[in-house]
């Protein structure tokens, strides 16, 4: 009797064993099953990325180009919402052909390149009236383009600068109008001086809507030498 209960044990013990293992696999095939199911739900129930905005169009229209002799096209976006009315006057300028042949009459290292006087002498402007002063929180950073000014707040008219640095000092005290966007090289490249031996100019001034073609700077005539001191080396010297 006891010899067959041992059997019988036994027997009961491997059936249990075979069960376990049969358990376990069963388990562990459900936790793989879920673990591919669950994140198929988890992508399927959520929504679709929204794709990136598309990059806002530039407005032509505020859009100042300055081609310079230093060899390239400068390309400034003003900010008509910052100083309406300096956008206007320097567009109406532009369309005029004011700005073409002026020179850069006074370049400051580290500073800024000014430029906008018809005389070349920094006392000159437009014949248009001077403008109520639009002071505004937009800084002086390097490649701001603000109106030049007397000392009275409201004599800007015509001329501007270009800053090489910013210089935080000016901030409410000029206007603002705009900044280079592309080709500040060339404003590196303007020669300094107060006023230069030989100043830079610029050729021409458009405004992006009107789409006018750059010059071939590649063929751009060189700037007139001026003229050196002559000395006779057989003078006797006093």
């Amino acid at each position: 009797m006891t010899k067959t209960a041992n059997v019988v044990n036994a027997r009961i013990n491997e059936i249990n064993g075979v069960n376990s293992l049969m358990f376990s696999r069963l388990v562990l095939k459900a936790f793989a099953f879920i673990a591919l199911i669950v994140p198929m739900q988890i992508a399927q129930a959520q929504p679709a990325p929204t794709p990136a905005p598309a990059p806002a169009a530039v407005d032509q229209e505020n859009i100042l180009h300055l081609d310079l002799s230093t060899g390239g096209r400068v390309s400034i976006m003003m900010f008509p919402n910052a100083a309406p009315a300096h956008v206007e006057r320097i567009k109406t300028l532009a369309r005029k052909g004011f700005y073409n042949g002026l020179t850069f009459h006074r370049v400051i290292e580290g500073f800024m390149a000014q430029t906008g006087d018809p005389t070349g002498t920094g006392t000159g402007s437009s014949d248009l009236p001077d403008l109520t002063a639009e002071f505004s929180a937009v800084p002086h950073l390097r490649g701001t383009v603000s109106m030049a000014r007397a000392n009275d707040p409201n004599s800007a008219n015509s001329q501007f600068f270009i800053c090489f640095q910013p210089r935080f000092t000016l901030d409410n005290k000029y206007t603002v109008f705009g900044r280079v966007i592309s080709g500040m090289q060339f404003v590196d490249a303007i020669t300094r001086g107060e006023p230069p031996a030989q100043p830079d100019r610029i050729l021409q001034a458009s405004i992006g809507a009107d789409n006018v073609s750059a010059p071939d700077f590649a063929n751009l005539p060189k700037p007139a030498q001026a003229d050196q001191p002559k000395f006779d080396l057989n003078k006797p010297l006093n």
